[in-house]
Order: C-alpha cells, then structure tokens, then sequence
C-alpha cells in the first residue's frame, strides 16, 4: 500500500474498533451481524487493507452509521470542506478508475456525494443498498451504461438517473475513451435498526 492508502486504512480500522467497542460487541458479533469473516475485521481493524465499498457498506449498515462516519475526515466546523487532495478513494481499477467519497452527512438520513471515473471497460457492481436506498447521477464526460435490476441504460454527458439501489446495481464504460460521473447516494434511517 502507497502511504495514502495506509493512512485510509489505518483511519477504516481505527473508526471500526471505535464503533463496535462502543456497542461493547465482540469481533464475532460484528462478523455475524455485518456478514464479514472475523479474519477480514481483524485485519480491517489492524489497518492492514483497505476494504471494498460493499465491505465498507456492510459493515456501516450493521454498526447503523453511514459510510461517511468510516472514511470522511471528521468535520472542523458547522461546515465540512473536503479539499480534493483529501477525498478519499474507495475504489480503484487497472483500466484506470476510481470513485472518491467527496462528502456525506451524519445519520440518521445519509447523504453521499461520489465523484466516479471510470476508465475504459470498467464494470463496477453493487450490491444492494439497505431499503429505501436512493441514488442520482449525471454523466459530466463519456457514456456510462448504468445496470438497475436486470435492466441497462446508456447515459451520455448531460444524461442523469434516478433510482431506487435498494436492489444489485452498477455502472460500466461502454466506450473508448474515459468517462465520468457525479453520485449522490442517500440512506434513511440510518442506525435505526
């Protein structure tokens, strides 16, 4: 891992023993009611990987915070600024991609603000969303095929979505050339379970 990638998963690790110490849960209560292996919390919890978003979604929903509460720098003031040098990249692939958590708000109704690049044939899937999971999106450059369900749609500059991600989702780069596009997520009632 470069250094930013160790100092994220350092942060993952730290704020996911602080958030299931504070329930007074064991590592195999988090394992059972995240659907993570103990294995995978021990070495998130070490800071030894950064874990993928649907690892980083399962285990914000079992703790009942938002995935922002894991990753995002805590705020200074009323207003939280996240300086581009500071985003947090939470996926990454070999064509090129990358999706950076730009800025989310507490719970209990989660806002996520994503910048996603995706490069050249970049697939990335996800899997379902808590219920009532929302997400928008607007290409800003390419085409983005985005996947609800067991239907696709190819949005072009301009082009935005709505949509419920409560089921298996995702976004993919059809073309040649780069793509990217702006993702708001939004979760209600987050930790109320």
């Amino acid at each position: 891992m470069d250094d930013e990638a160790a100092a994220l998963g350092t942060l993952i690790g730290e704020r996911v023993r602080l958030e299931r110490k504070r329930r007074s849960w064991t590592l195999d209560q988090l394992a059972q009611r995240s659907g993570v292996s103990r294995r995978m919390l021990v070495t998130i919890e070490q800071g030894a990987t950064n874990p993928s978003i649907a690892t980083l979604l399962r285990l914000s929903d079992a703790l009942g915070v938002g995935l922002p509460a894991l990753v995002a720098p805590a705020p200074q003031s009323s207003v939280s600024v996240t300086r581009k040098a500071d985003r947090a990249a939470l996926w990454s692939s070999e064509a090129g991609g990358v999706a950076y958590l730009a800025a989310g708000t507490e719970p209990p109704d989660v806002v996520e603000l994503w910048d996603w690049h995706l490069g050249p044939g970049d697939d990335h899937r996800s899997e379902a969303h808590s219920a009532g999971t929302r997400e928008l999106l607007t290409v800003l450059k390419g085409t983005v095929r985005l996947r609800v369900g067991e239907d696709t749609w190819d949005l072009r500059v301009g082009d935005a979505a709505a949509f419920a991600a409560d089921v298996p989702h995702g976004y993919a780069n059809p073309g040649p050339s780069p793509a990217r596009f702006c993702l708001t997520v939004y979760e209600p009632h987050v930790g109320a379970h």
